[in-house]
């Protein structure tokens, strides 16, 4: 605060004292003074002061991975919604193929001075990937909220699915219908909420007596293509039941154990996660494990809002309950006859 007292103060040729006055809104400076400073901010990089971002202050960021995946676009209605509701207007943000990275859409955002940013599936859940942005968003203290699991040295608040709970629900399902060859159809090695389920299903396994190794487990892309690659190799391994780090993901597993022959859900089980748009109109009914998607949206717009009022907001996480959502595409396990 001291070096950009007086960085400022430098540039438009004042005294701390009143630049000072100016960021903190103060009576008794004119409006040529409070245009100077600000602008001087501006050029300088520095972030303005809430109070003092005037129209622009009603704009929040809302930074999307995709919008194919139909949990997406639920999830930016309510974010969307909650946000209307407190006056603010969500500034929607998608990455593509060739296109904006996430990075390019934070400076993006911090150029036009928003109040605030809400990310989901963002690339703080990947370990390998480069989080200097963030680090960027941390320095210009611009209020910030993460939706679901995040690499451990980001201190942004966090809104999260209880992703060892889901794991628990799929993995205690299964094994209720009789399954013990149990495959994991994860996200890339790198995703935290994915590393979490395979690591509580490991720990499931061990205590319940289940199969589980190296080859339990595939990692895929997000995909309906990915799923079905990464569910082919399971497949072929002889797993009776599959758990999905996505409804995508568990139906491109559907499809990979159609083209081997076999039937869901008789010969094979498939269980998803998410619980995203038509997973009830599939054929089968898609088990899955369901995202509390509003309670999460609304948590994170007041997570936001608060910090944008400068509340006093902990970096924690707020872990949300899911639910098994128990359709047609799980079934008991297939016994074996005994040999005479």
């Amino acid at each position: 605060m001291t070096r950009r007292l007086a960085e400022v103060a430098k540039k438009v040729g004042m005294s701390e004292a009143t630049v000072s006055r100016v960021l903190n809104g103060k009576r008794g400076v004119s409006d040529a003074t409070r245009d100077a400073v600000l602008t001087a901010l501006d050029v300088l990089g520095y972030e303005r002061p809430t109070r003092l971002r005037g129209d622009r202050a009603r704009l929040v960021g809302l930074v999307l991975p995709e919008l194919q995946n139909p949990i997406f676009p639920a999830f930016a209605e309510v974010v969307g919604g909650a946000l209307a509701q407190q006056g603010f207007t969500s500034v929607l943000c998608t990455r593509t193929v060739g296109g904006v990275s996430e990075s390019e859409y934070v400076d993006l955002l911090l150029s036009q001075h928003v109040s605030g940013v809400v990310f989901a599936g963002g690339m703080y859940a990947q370990g390998d990937a480069s989080h200097e942005h963030y680090e960027r968003i941390l320095e210009r203290r611009l209020p910030t909220v993460l939706v679901n699991a995040a690499v451990e040295h980001l201190s942004f608040p966090q809104v999260s699915c209880d992703d060892v709970a889901a794991a628990e629900m799929a993995a205690g399902h299964l094994r209720a219908l009789g399954h013990e060859r149990i495959g994991m159809v994860m996200g890339p090695s790198d995703h935290m909420p994915s590393r979490r389920k395979l690591d509580t299903f490991a720990a499931y396994a061990q205590v319940h007596g289940l199969e589980f190794g190296p080859e339990s487990v595939e990692h895929a892309m997000f995909s309906l293509e990915g799923g079905h690659a990464a569910a082919a190799r399971l497949v072929r391994r002889g797993f009776t039941g599959l758990i999905c780090a996505s409804d995508l993901l568990a139906l491109g597993a559907v499809r990979a154990a159609r083209r081997a022959g076999l039937t869901v859900p008789r010969d094979i089980s498939v269980i998803g996660y998410d619980d995203s748009a038509l997973m009830n109109c599939t054929d089968p009914p898609l088990t899955t494990v369901r995202q509390p998607i509003d309670a999460m949206g609304r948590a994170a717009v007041d997570l936001l809002i608060a910090q944008i009022d400068a509340a006093a907001v902990q970096g924690d996480e707020l872990l949300f309950e899911p639910e098994l959502v128990v359709r047609a595409s799980t079934a008991p396990a297939i016994r074996k006859p005994l040999a005479a």
